[in-house]
């Protein structure tokens, strides 16, 4: 048994979420104490997946040697998570007005407050419109990009970067792919150096948010919470196994595979932690690197499943507990606003409650303060939401790469039985 453990990620995680929780509940004050191991550990794994990111997305370029081709699946790419992202969002009204989870909650919003909301609400105000995100994405310096690890900024560096090297003679373009190789074996091996620094990251991370919410946390609003965990379950069996289906795999053996980056993301409620290990993997069975390089780094913004599910989940909320009714106008406003302000999560510090926020923002009838009895819950939400993001993700790269006969089934489906 021992061996096992000291062998597996995995079951190292698991211990650590539970040891975690058992400390919450036992040593509040020591627990607190703790947050900055949890916070350490998703440091040093951001510190390395924008170099990470350039190599794979610049190599997968160079490696696929057709500028056409990756503009063909760049288009692709996007059109699938307008489409996936849409169903997303409609399953979060159709399961917010069905089982109606702030109905009977009569609260007074003249009574709620909303000190802590403050920070959400600056952050929302800044975002700026549609064509200030698409500024955004340019950096404003080479180094700027790295330097704050904006992956949708990273992404453009390195597809420009990629296209220039198939416009240089070969020899010169060899010797560029050569060193960023050498460099990416690099950063692959610093990473799964840090990787093994998961489970006293999970320790830390879950001891604090228990000692800090408290088990009562997961009573308080556990309607809402149980029924997004229901969603996002039944989406990821149903809308994205249909679609692996569809793509000749099985959804049961593709989420054991992924296993130990998802005990990891739910122990730190982020899929930043995991993003240079999912993407060794899916090139592990059987995916091109140019496929696997465009798709993944641009779904951590514009692909957010299970945020999505939560946005118009928790937006009709709000209104329900607050007893206002919405038109079709609304929920049809909602919707389109939902499509835009949802591509701007990723990187944002309390990413969701910010969203959330620029979102209610722009519906008038609805009260900004509403955000307020989402807080409690937001971190418990958080788990199932960015593991919801991160299987979204890693399935779109296998239908991607399905449509683009981009993908060794045979590898694939050999990997996932464990026969090789």
């Amino acid at each position: 048994m021992w061996q096992k453990l000291k062998s597996s990620l995995f079951l190292q995680v698991v211990l650590a979420l539970v040891l975690g929780i058992i400390i919450g509940i036992s040593f509040h004050d020591f627990s607190l104490a703790l947050k900055p191991l949890g916070d350490g550990f998703i440091s040093l794994i951001k510190m390395l997946i924008a170099p990470i990111v350039f190599c794979v997305v610049v190599l997968g370029l160079y490696g696929a040697n057709d500028i056409k081709k990756m503009g063909k699946v760049g288009a692709k790419t996007i059109l699938y998570f307008e489409i996936v992202t849409s169903v997303a969002l409609i399953l979060g009204i159709i399961v917010a007005y069905v089982f109606k989870p702030g109905v009977g909650m009569n609260v007074d919003i003249t009574k709620l407050d909303g000190k802590d909301l403050n920070v959400y609400t600056e952050r929302a105000n800044t975002m700026g419109s549609g064509s200030d995100f698409l500024l955004h994405i340019i950096p404003k310096t080479f180094v700027d990009a790295f330097a704050s690890g904006d992956i949708l900024q990273v992404l453009l560096i390195a597809i420009l970067f990629g296209i220039a090297l198939l416009l240089i003679p070969k020899h010169m373009g060899d010797l560029v792919c050569q060193a960023l190789e050498a460099f990416s074996e690099v950063f692959f091996k610093m990473m799964g150096l840090i990787i093994r620094l998961a489970p006293i990251g999970v320790l830390g991370s879950v001891a604090y948010t228990t000692a800090k919410f408290g088990l009562d946390s997961l009573i308080q609003l556990g309607y809402l919470v149980l029924l997004f965990y229901v969603t996002c379950i039944l989406f990821v069996l149903i809308i994205l196994g249909g679609i692996l289906q569809i793509s000749g795999l099985n959804i049961f053996k593709f989420l054991n595979y992924f296993k130990a980056e998802l005990s990891i993301v739910l122990g730190t409620a982020s899929s930043d932690s995991v993003l240079p290990q999912i993407m060794k993997k899916l090139k592990n069975l059987g995916i091109k690197d140019s496929t696997v390089g465009l798709v993944i780094p641009t779904g951590y913004s514009f692909n957010l499943d299970g945020f999505s599910i939560y946005l118009t989940l928790g937006v009709i909320f709000i209104a329900q507990a607050c007893n206002i009714d919405l038109s079709m106008h609304d929920l049809l406003a909602i919707l389109l606003v939902s499509l835009i302000t949802s591509k701007g999560a990723h990187g944002i510090p309390g990413s969701a409650l910010v969203i959330l926020a620029a979102t209610l923002s722009v519906i008038p009838s609805l009260p900004m303060i509403g955000l307020v009895l989402l807080l409690s819950v937001d971190w418990f939400i958080g788990i199932v939401r960015a593991c919801t993001n991160l299987i979204g993700n890693c399935v779109a790269t296998v239908a991607i790469a399905h449509w683009e006969k981009d993908i060794d089934h045979e590898r694939a489906r050999a990997v996932l039985d464990q026969r090789i």
